[in-house]
């Protein structure tokens, strides 16, 4: 079957909103074996409401819509579909008496335009929603079924969830599992990493392989298809395992997994502990380390130097060091990880001093050039990024800061894998 999603607001077609309902829409139909094979956004206008809901209606099996479900005069699902599907709209006492319900609850007298949110197509079903004022809509018009859900992010994912799906299996739509997984690698780009894959990646292979990038992580996913969710799973497990032992070294995690994902997981595997120096990255890769529960009792913290005299009092980096080298340099980025290792006591000491630009840059040290130290029980180490002028500064910063991670991570392997 063909399936098409609908997102409805001026927020989203003017850029102001993005519209991430008809994505996470797009990956739980898929799970199941619904092929979604449009997506329409739309502003809020009842003219161009009804005439893409023609063209929906006309097209797909299934239609699902999120956004204008709410009480006010530019909501406008109600009245569209009511006028596709020839219909008038009709008072639904159950819906009223939730809406009044959830009002009462939170010691809210309810306004009067709320109850228009009780309003359904003849013959439509609402669909109840429990952690929101606006029933969704369920109903068939010509050879398609349509459901209507709210724009709330969260109160559309859990009608989907709660009564969509349901829906779904009972009207025997639900006939194959498609699962998929990401898995996620740093340290090589995309084409060098597709040089390795192209077995993998190409086209007609069961199951199926994708690449793709962004941040610089690239991903490889994979996806299974079988009558059931174990049996898609079961059949990706080789591929899976051979996509492991190729890239072990670059592979950082899976699904949301990062860089700094992948260098948590190993400092808890091996109780070793990171403290972290900045300066061109202004506690980015801090921020990275800290977005991950449970890491306080590997990461004791770290130092934002931005300045040269930040440097010498909070790092004790040699004044006559910056003097003859400058900020960005080996030799102050490896004082720099010296320096924040041994005012933390931690195991492994990172540091980054670089050329975020736009400004600042000269012939010598131009816009983009990095400096990363490392230090660890072994010794201290520096490396040099050439990230490159023509780079905008957040991208310069989070290249940095991913590399630095990667750096560490990369420390913390297993020296056998860490050199495969």
């Amino acid at each position: 079957m063909k399936a098409e999603i609908i997102a409805i607001g001026n927020e989203l077609v003017s850029g102001q909103s993005l519209d991430t309902n008809s994505q996470w829409l797009s990956r739980e139909l898929g799970r199941i074996g619904i092929a979604v094979r449009f997506h329409t956004t739309l502003g809020d206008d009842l003219q161009e409401n009804v005439d893409a809901f023609h063209v929906a209606f006309n097209r797909a099996e299934l239609v699902l819509m999120s956004g204008g479900l709410g009480p006010t005069q530019d909501d406008l699902t109600r009245e569209a579909l009511a006028h596709v599907a020839g219909v008038p709209l009709v008072e639904d006492a159950v819906s009223l008496a939730a809406i009044e319900a959830m009002f009462a609850r939170r010691n809210r007298p309810m306004a009067p335009r709320n109850r228009v949110q009780a309003f359904l197509p003849e013959g439509a079903e609402a669909l109840p929603n429990r952690v929101g004022t606006a029933p969704g809509i369920w109903m068939r018009v010509g050879p398609s079924l349509v459901g209507c859900l709210p724009g709330v992010p969260h109160e559309m994912r859990l009608m989907y969830d709660e009564q969509v799906l349901p829906r779904l299996r009972q009207a025997g739509f639900v006939t194959r599992a498609i699962v998929q997984r990401k898995i996620n690698m740093f340290g090589k780009g995309e084409s060098d990493i597709e040089a390795e894959a192209m077995d993998l990646t190409a086209r007609g292979r069961v199951p199926e392989v994708g690449i793709t990038a962004h941040e610089a992580t690239i991903s490889l996913r994979v996806v299974g298809e079988g009558a059931t969710e174990d049996e898609a799973r079961r059949m990706m497990e080789p591929t899976i395992a051979l996509i492991n032992e190729r890239f072990g070294p670059l592979i950082v995690g899976e699904g949301k997994e990062d860089v700094a994902d992948g260098l948590v997981k190993l400092l808890a595997s091996t109780g070793k502990t990171l403290a972290t120096a900045e300066s061109c990255t202004g506690g980015l890769i801090a921020h990275l380390i800290t977005a991950i529960p449970g890491v306080s009792a590997y990461y004791p913290g770290g130092v934002v130097s931005y300045a040269n005299e930040a440097k010498v009092q909070l790092l004790g980096v040699p004044r006559e060091l910056l003097e003859a080298h400058g900020a960005v340099s080996p030799e102050v980025a490896a004082a720099m990880a010296v320096g924040v290792r041994d005012r933390f006591g931690a195991d492994l000491g990172l540091s980054v001093t670089g050329v975020a630009g736009p400004t600042g840059g000269s012939p010598e040290k131009p816009v983009g050039l990095v400096y990363l130290g490392l230090v660890t029980d072994k010794g201290v180490e520096t490396r040099r990024l050439d990230i490159g002028p023509e780079q905008p500064r957040e991208v310069i910063q989070q290249r940095s800061a991913k590399h630095a991670l990667n750096w560490a991570r990369i420390a913390l392997l297993p020296r056998a894998t860490s050199e495969a």
